[in-house]
């Protein structure tokens, strides 16, 4: 299969951990990248992006295959994994750097975004604040973050907050999908 097939979005929905965590059980997902993106600081180190002065959101740059997934069934994942209606927070991770994000990369993914938005509102009583902007640029998380919930599954935080997470998820897509 050749990279015609392959498209990427650039998700940011609380902790990168527990994004990668979920995009990486999908059937069709390729890759999902830890890092950084929509600030203004280059090259931001993880230290930068906790302080919340780069303006960077920690996100997942997720590669996939369209003739096995869509994007619209992506972003089905993404706003029913992570709470889209609470500002800068979610869970007890609290800054912009948690922001609820959809970085597009073309005019496309951009109108698939607004109707999944505007399709996810409907289970949620509060109103959507997700941002869905431009994609400038992406910068991969230091290797320790790559791949975080499969090398620290005993981690406290990975126990606490990733595992149930994924448990909730898998719960609500095993049908749709043949999660590994």
């Amino acid at each position: 299969m050749g990279q015609e097939h392959l498209e990427t979005i650039t998700l940011g929905a609380g902790c990168f951990w527990c994004v990668e965590a979920v995009y990486e059980s999908i059937p069709g997902v390729k890759s999902g990248v830890s890092g950084y993106s929509g600030g203004q600081i280059k090259n931001p180190g993880y230290r930068e992006v906790c302080t919340g002065r780069t303006g960077h959101a920690e996100v997942v740059q997720v590669t996939f295959d369209i003739t096995k997934l869509s994007l619209a069934e992506l972003l089905e994942v993404f706003f029913a994994t992570h709470d889209p209606t609470t500002l800068n927070r979610q869970g007890a991770d609290v800054g912009t750097q948690y922001r609820s994000a959809i970085y597009v990369r073309n005019d496309a993914q951009r109108e698939i975004a607004e109707a999944a938005k505007l399709k996810a509102q409907e289970d949620w009583d509060d109103p959507i604040v997700t941002e869905i902007t431009a994609f400038e640029t992406f910068y991969e998380a230091e290797d320790y973050h790559q791949a975080y919930f499969e090398l620290h599954k005993e981690a406290p935080y990975c126990e606490a907050v990733i595992a149930p997470k994924l448990k909730k998820f898998k719960s609500k897509f095993s049908d749709k999908y043949d999660l590994r």
